[in-house]
């Protein structure tokens, strides 16, 4: 049997770490795990401002440097999302807000303006590159309108001019001719030229004319030249031999074999 060595006796170790040194280690890490979860907790909140509340202030039908001196005022940040074009709103003003006026939001947060456009939008009606060619020319009425209705133009009227088919035959905005390639505001009054059709009726109305002096002319040059379509007055139709009094073939033929006999 071996004597007990006092020096294993003193290192011997003591305490809750010594004696459970994994339950320690555990703890500990939880610990450190809370501590984390704790400061992330607190720096969103100081970082979101949790629990802080601002009204937003309406700036809808201001000039825009009197929304943007408003909203900094209020300790907002502002984004001017796009520049839109309304008749009704007077340049430079905001038409609309997001978020809306009133609306409860965190302090600080970006409010996003719409500014109405000191100038109207201008657009290409028609993007075939011979710029030489009228906009439009040649496609069909119904095609024409949903362009120009899609690209935003509110004023059109169509005008009926001679032609063969319902095809555009020219656009004007504001009394000027349109061509491919060119730019036009889209508050300016439109006026489709549609052809109507007439010119077919009245090439065969030309033509019917122009057979009938063909018929006066050669009446003219041939007095006996009679128009087999012509009405006769004095046709007469009892003075035509009934289909009875015509000999018949077959009778003659039976005469003609009695007469052998």
């Amino acid at each position: 049997m071996k004597p007990n060595n006092p020096e294993n006796i003193d290192n011997k170790p003591s305490g809750f770490g010594g004696r459970f040194p994994i339950l320690f280690n555990v703890l500990i890490i939880l610990a450190v795990a809370l501590l984390g979860i704790w400061i992330v907790y607190i720096s969103i909140a100081l970082f979101t401002k949790h629990g802080e509340t601002d009204r937003v202030p309406s700036v809808e039908n201001m000039t825009y440097t009197q929304a943007v001196n408003l909203l900094h005022d209020a300790g907002f940040n502002v984004d001017i999302r796009d520049s839109l074009y309304k008749d009704d709103v007077k340049p430079g003003y905001v038409i609309e807000q997001f978020p809306k006026g009133n609306s409860i939001v965190k302090p600080g947060r970006k409010i996003f303006l719409y500014i109405n456009a000191v100038h109207p939008k201008e657009v290409v009606i028609d993007d075939h590159h011979n710029s030489a060619e009228y906009a439009l020319r040649g496609i069909s009425y119904r095609q024409g309108l949903s362009r120009l209705e899609e690209l935003g133009f509110k004023n059109i009227k169509v005008v009926s001019v001679l032609g063969d088919d319902d095809r555009i035959v020219k656009i004007t905005a504001n009394g000027r001719i349109v061509h491919n390639m060119e730019r036009v505001p889209v508050n300016s009054k439109i006026v489709i030229e549609i052809s109507d059709g007439r010119l077919s009726a009245l090439r065969d109305s030309l033509y019917e004319v122009e057979q009938l002096n063909r018929a006066i002319e050669e009446r003219a040059a041939n007095p006996e030249y009679r128009d087999p379509y012509e009405y006769d007055p004095g046709y007469n139709p009892s003075r035509e031999v009934p289909r009875e009094s015509y000999p018949s073939n077959r009778n003659e033929q039976e005469e003609e074999e009695l007469e052998f006999f």
